[in-house]
């Protein structure tokens, strides 16, 4: 007769990476069923976007059907993604779980690219995702998620109706401008904007909303961290030296308000031709995972130079979706999966350390 403490034992085999713990301890196993040699049980993940979920499921399966008498072992995931301690309470936004701003030190780097990417990434994963264009002077996501010219709408409570795009919510300030129309404001105005996209925007419930900011250390930044609290930064960069430095005062910047950065991602790292898939490094390569070492904070990969990122993006599709087995897609899929990673090892570790 197969035995439930037997089963749940040999569970006790399964660590995961990041947490360090069996996940039988971090209470993932759930209902568990035996119906003569066949096993069911449920593993319940901190993300949806747990990069560790298949391999999960073959060390599960191995280790269950290898004890005496199991014949068939069948393993279901479901995820629960946990609200931050630093999201609770959040008054602009009540019912977002995790707040992670996608931030870069100066203009053209990728930072709205990664940002439309790893959200749709995350929600591709099958979590709740929300994403504010926060670049008030430069909006580009609605030109890269394909809603230049949106028919907007509000509530009951009149509050503005973020647009349905790739399976999350979105919104940007350039769904209420013409694309040649500049914004020019002072601080006091976009201090006031940016309050009113977080509050006044019917955000709901989220697991992950990204905050994509404009470059620099300024007034939108500031404002941002005062208004909400973020539960992690990730900022982006292109490996010459100049980016990095200037990516390195955006870390500081996020330090000094004591928001948690989750790491650096390095963009146009290197290029493969398509003809003798030799790999170049055109703006050098791996300056920005020693930027990583010496400040202390990880190292969430590398996207290679694709022609398609940008292309997918000009047509309103991010490269996850348009060509989701691309090396480029795979490394924004990978990213996000690290990210989720972070947040959930951040929290386990909170939420220990209270208890």
């Amino acid at each position: 007769m197969v035995m439930e403490a037997d089963i749940v034992q040999a569970l006790r085999s399964i660590e995961d990476p990041d947490l360090h713990r069996d996940i039988v301890s971090l209470g993932f196993v759930k209902d568990l069923r035996i119906d003569g040699g066949r096993v069911t049980f449920t593993i319940e993940l901190t993300t949806p976007a747990c990069p560790v979920k298949e391999h999960f499921r073959t060390l599960a399966t191995q280790c269950v059907l290898a004890l005496p008498g199991v014949t068939d072992v069948a393993v279901q995931f479901t995820a629960n993604v946990r609200a931050s301690a630093r999201s609770q309470p959040t008054p602009l936004l009540p019912d977002v779980k995790n707040i992670i701003a996608i931030a870069s030190g100066k203009g053209g780097v990728g930072k709205s690219t990664l940002t439309a990417n790893l959200a749709c990434a995350m929600a591709q994963s099958g979590a709740m995702v929300g994403v504010l264009d926060a670049d008030i002077y430069g909006p580009s996501l609605p030109k890269m998620l394909g809603a230049l010219h949106p028919t907007l709408s509000v509530d009951a409570q009149n509050r503005l109706i973020p647009l349905e795009l790739h399976g999350m919510k979105v919104f940007s300030l350039g769904f209420m401008v013409t694309d040649d129309t500049p914004v020019i404001w002072r601080g006091p105005m976009v201090h006031n904007v940016l309050n009113q996209l977080l509050g006044q925007v019917a955000w709901g419930v989220l697991d992950y909303f990204f905050i994509d900011l404009p470059p620099g250390t300024g007034d939108a930044q500031l404002t941002i961290t005062q208004s909400v609290p973020l539960t992690g930064a990730v900022i982006i960069t292109t490996p010459q030296e100049v980016s990095i430095q200037i990516a390195s005062k955006g870390l500081k910047m996020f330090q000094e308000v004591q928001v948690p950065v989750l790491g650096f991602v390095e963009n146009m790292s290197a290029f493969c031709c398509p003809h003798c898939h030799r790999e170049s490094a055109i703006f050098r390569q791996g300056g920005t995972e020693r930027a990583a070492q010496i400040h202390h904070v990880p190292f969430l990969g590398a996207i290679p130079i694709d022609p398609m990122v940008a292309l997918d993006c000009d047509a309103g599709e991010p490269i996850v979706f348009a060509h989701p087995d691309s090396e480029a897609a795979k490394a924004y899929q990978a990213i996000a999966g690290r990210v989720a990673a972070a947040l959930s090892t951040r929290q386990m570790e909170t939420a220990e350390a209270a208890g």
